[in-house]
């Protein structure tokens, strides 16, 4: 089953300015299961902040406390200056005042989300209710491939966003970043990425020093991940993968309303799972990745064999790509055969994860799915006929055409739960 969705970030962006402030809710509509349970402070503020705007008794509903308990706690953290009351909208159909609701105080605190990519980083500003305040993005500098170049440049996008949002430096509480690669996320540490030439770089406290404001460090398919388990379709599901298709090939994965990484930052890379031994050449030094069948370098690689076109008449690699999708769609055999064919490898990797995740969601998010040859109905009539089926029905597959910040806005996500964290003290038993 194929989906295509409109997405909460395009959802608020087209909403008028004067209606932004309205409270859409973000975060995960469903509590996280195993682990150490979270402090019922904590809770109650992250199920005022998932619905947006929620009255104190279904609060208490929701979380199977007593009415008289969410009082006291909401008293607490209304004291603390991280959540207000609000008139709920009047029903014409009931009788006496309207009750009162609650939702994130405004300007409570706010936190940057940034994506550190090959060509383009991007970075947003959001408050604590997870609203967009403002977004910027630039193009990568050349010497980005040294750590003190790529930390320069976060800096300096850091400085320009927050000039732009009118906001200092004091009152960002941290900066989530996503970043291609091996990511230990515990650590801070980025054993490998297409953007660093030395291994093994303590990436988060570099960051963290530059820019003056506590860092959190993840794979960029984790953050983008995080994008749809806290703004996107993952929002009210325990568990979903998710597929992202752009000049690399990335895969996250949420189990019951958590986050998987693995044990080092090593899971979940999709893109580097062989498909061809002693294949293709993938920017990880290994042949026969996924990626460098599928990614945006693969189709260009290929494009310019096949097509003749050089990098310089036709410019950067994503006006190559538009280049070749318009040439497909007009007629161009030999462009249509490259986008067949990433979409049969496409199909070969849903397939898989099929077979060792056995989602009831896939999620096929990023900016290169609007190109259709990579979900084509063939595509997904491949993906079905590769896999076991026993008589159950196939995984539900979603496509979201999210813009170029949605990665920020998952880095954004990153930072928003770890400082609700660090705020209300997760991870200690309630008293």
């Amino acid at each position: 089953m194929l989906k295509e969705k409109q997405n909460l970030t395009d959802l608020q962006s087209s909403l008028p300015a004067e209606s932004l402030d309205l409270p859409l809710g973000c975060g995960p509509l469903l509590p996280a299961e195993g682990g150490q349970p979270k402090p019922l402070r904590q809770q109650v503020f992250e199920r005022v902040r998932s619905a947006g705007q929620t009255s104190r008794i279904d609060v208490a509903k929701d979380l199977g406390i007593s009415p008289g308990s969410v009082t006291q706690l909401t008293s607490e953290i209304i004291a603390s200056g991280l959540i207000v009351e609000a008139e709920s909208p009047h029903d014409a159909h009931t009788r006496g005042r309207p009750p009162v609701a609650l939702r994130i105080a405004p300007g409570a605190g706010y936190v940057v989300g940034m994506k550190l990519g090959d060509f383009i980083h991007s970075a947003v500003v959001v408050d604590f209710a997870g609203a967009p305040i403002c977004e910027y993005d630039c193009a990568a500098r050349a010497q980005r491939h040294e750590p003190d170049g790529l930390v320069s440049d976060a800096r300096a996008i850091l400085i320009a966003l927050l000039e732009k949002a009118d906001l200092s430096i004091d009152q960002i509480s941290a900066v989530g970043v996503g970043i291609a690669g091996i990511v230990d996320h515990d650590m801070g540490v980025v054993p490998w990425s297409p953007l660093l030439r030395p291994r093994n770089v303590a990436l988060r406290d570099l960051l963290s020093d530059k820019m003056g404001v506590p860092v959190h460090l993840d794979n960029d398919a984790n953050v983008l991940t995080l994008a749809e388990l806290w703004f996107g379709a993952g929002r009210g599901r325990q568990s979903f993968a998710v597929v992202t298709i752009e000049y690399g090939v990335g895969m996250g994965l949420v189990l019951d309303n958590r986050l998987y990484r693995g044990s080092g930052g090593l899971g979940l890379e999709l893109g580097h799972t062989k498909v061809q031994l002693d294949g293709a050449l993938c920017r990880c030094g290994k042949r026969g990745c996924l990626e460098a069948y599928l990614a945006d370098y693969a189709l260009v690689r290929e494009a310019r064999v096949a097509l003749d076109m050089k990098s310089e008449p036709f410019g950067p690699v994503d006006i190559m790509l538009e280049t070749l999708y318009e040439q497909a769609k007009a007629g161009n055999q030999h462009a249509r055969t490259i986008f067949n064919r990433a979409g049969r490898y496409l199909a070969l990797a849903l397939s898989n994860v099929v077979h060792l995740f056995d989602p009831n969601l896939i999620i096929l998010s990023g900016e290169r799915m609007r190109y259709d040859y990579l979900y084509a109905e063939e595509v997904m009539a491949e993906m079905e006929g590769l896999t076991l089926d026993k008589g159950r029905p196939p995984p539900e597959v979603d496509i979201n055409v999210w813009g170029g910040f949605v990665w920020a806005r998952g880095a954004a996500a990153l930072a928003l739960s770890s400082v609700t964290d660090e705020l209300f003290g997760a991870g200690r038993a309630e008293a």
